[in-house]
């Protein structure tokens, strides 16, 4: 993806055992779910809880519902062999763990494997409340539930195939926005009103609510072009979201080539975080969608 890859020992001593784990050819690596220390496992069960009192009401419907069917344990961090034993059988997904970032071949050819990398550090107590590198509770609680998806699993997986494209076109800037807008960051429309379905949200306390519920941030009617066009930001919360209509219209949305898409994008100035154009589709909770 278009990350930043930061040297994070000093600030993540609990990551120093991954850092240092043998890896296999595809980054992987050895969980070693029994190294996890009290004080560790303790620190995902208070994230989960704070995760689970906030969601309900503010989360997608098949999220929660994924939450049920995958029983994520609540009071210790999670064996992948374990949960890639309940997921693999409902979408084909598995996880597979990894010290941390990988590079950007390494993860798409992971993803249209239907193998989900997740970071097997769990983030330190100082660092509770806000991480810039994703750590086993962004990973597992935020993104893996969505796999047991059909749909949105079966975007997932495309997504990877289009990585691999990507590179090839010189398009992972455009492809990495798309990652970001939705994955990451994504809401949706659901007849309850917007709800919340990007990991970055589902893993935060403080953005889960700010992106739902404070004026300040735009709420943008997803437009695929749109998003490959926009910047985002890495180290605060988002100043813009964008809503979709469904998981099945995101499919729909990204099962084009993107070949033609990349060329006029090469043609276009790319758009900052906080620009509202005036052919936007503003979205919000309590009426209907409106131009700026």
């Amino acid at each position: 993806m278009d990350t930043i890859h930061l040297d994070l020992d000093d600030a993540l001593p609990d990551r120093n055992r991954y850092k240092t784990a043998k890896r296999n050819g595809d980054f992987t690596i050895d969980q070693d779910w029994g190294s996890y220390s009290d004080a560790e496992h303790d620190r995902w069960g208070r994230l989960y809880g704070r995760m689970e009192r906030i969601l309900p009401g503010r989360a997608c419907q098949p999220f929660l519902d994924a939450l049920e069917t995958l029983r994520l344990p609540k009071t210790r961090i999670p064996d992948m062999a374990e949960l890639s034993a309940r997921l693999e059988p409902v979408t084909g997904w598995r996880v597979v763990p990894v010290a941390g970032l990988v590079p950007d071949d390494v993860f798409f050819e992971h993803l249209a494997n239907r193998r989900f990398p997740a970071a097997a550090f769990i983030r330190p107590e100082r660092e509770l409340d806000y991480l810039q590198e994703p750590d086993i509770f962004h990973d597992i609680f935020g993104h893996v539930p969505l796999l047991a998806n059909s749909v949105f699993a079966a975007f997932m997986r495309a997504y990877g195939n289009a990585g691999v494209r990507a590179a090839k076109q010189g398009a992972l800037k455009n492809l990495a926005r798309l990652y970001w807008y939705t994955v990451e960051f994504g809401l949706v429309k659901s007849a309850d009103g917007i709800r919340l379905f990007g990991a970055g949200l589902m893993s935060s306390s403080a953005e889960s609510l700010y992106a739902l519920e404070d004026a300040a941030p735009h709420r943008i009617r997803f437009d695929l072009e749109r998003v490959m066009r926009t910047d985002y930001i890495i180290d605060a919360f988002q100043q813009s979201y964008f809503v979709i209509e469904s998981f099945e219209r995101l499919q729909a949305a990204c099962a084009e080539n993107f070949a033609p898409l990349y060329s006029r994008l090469a043609k276009l100035r790319s758009l900052q975080p906080s620009e509202v154009l005036r052919s936007d589709r503003l979205v919000d909770n309590d009426g209907p969608e409106k131009n700026l």
